[in-house]
């Protein structure tokens, strides 16, 4: 006889500790662009931040560097204008010294021209007994000198008129100025009798005029006198003058 061998084992549910599997989630594939985008940003901003920040650090470093040369640059040519400015001092300080020199040299009034001039402009009748220097006197506020000074001439003349004369004649001399002369003093005395008279001569002197005259000399240029300066015999004054209107000191 056959026999049925069933197992109903299998058509039991499961109790006890028997768990059921549960299938696991999945993404559909067009859901993982976000994570790949996520990604992405993460590593691309941290790597151009870098390459930004490696760019900025260079041209600062570049920058820098060029301002360290334009310091250097700005270091030599602060030299270099200082240099320039103690030059243009010192050229300063010797035309100033040049000017003042020149100044002086140009109010030279040689004696053998001064001596020249009285003897063409004295009259006849006056006699020139002693010529001496006048300094120029201090002037006072707001007042202005003559550089050249003066001269005092003393003598005797046969009259008055002659003194006056002589004044005038000196006047009109460009080595004098005409406004400034003047007769200091003058005066009716006998006239010194001449040496070697006999014994017992007896001779009546004459009356004379002894005078003094002061006049003070022209302050013109001797370089804007140069014709007159060699007309008298200045021959050396003249050379000097010409020699430096040549270098540019005194204006032709």
């Amino acid at each position: 006889m056959y026999s049925l061998d069933v197992n109903f084992l299998k058509d039991r549910p499961v109790y006890g500790n028997v768990t059921e599997k549960k299938p696991k989630a999945t993404l559909p594939a067009g859901d993982k662009v976000p994570i790949y985008i996520g990604v992405a940003v993460a590593v691309f901003f941290p790597a151009l931040l870098g390459t930004v920040l490696w760019f900025l650090q260079s041209q600062n470093a570049d920058i820098e560097e060029k301002i360290a040369g334009l310091e250097q640059e700005n270091q030599q040519l602060e030299s270099k204008i200082g240099n320039i400015k103690k030059i243009k001092q010192e050229t300063n300080t010797i035309k100033s010294e040049t000017q003042a020199l020149v100044s002086v040299f140009d109010q030279i009034r040689p004696w053998s021209a001064m001596l020249q001039v009285l003897r063409d402009r004295i009259p006849a009748k006056v006699r020139i007994e002693s010529v001496k220097q006048i300094a120029p006197d201090n002037p006072g506020e707001g007042e202005s000198t003559n550089p050249a000074g003066g001269i005092e001439i003393s003598g005797v003349a046969r009259s008055f008129n002659d003194v006056n004369d002589f004044l005038l004649s000196l006047q009109q001399s460009p080595f004098f100025k005409s406004t400034d002369g003047r007769i200091v003093t003058a005066e009716l005395v006998e006239a010194q009798l001449p040496d070697g008279l006999p014994d017992g001569a007896i001779i009546k002197p004459d009356k004379v005029v002894k005078y003094t005259i002061s006049t003070n000399l022209s302050d013109v240029p001797a370089s804007e006198l140069m014709r007159e300066l060699e007309q008298k015999g200045t021959v050396g004054l003249v050379a000097r003058i010409r020699s430096l209107q040549k270098t540019g000191v005194f204006e032709k």
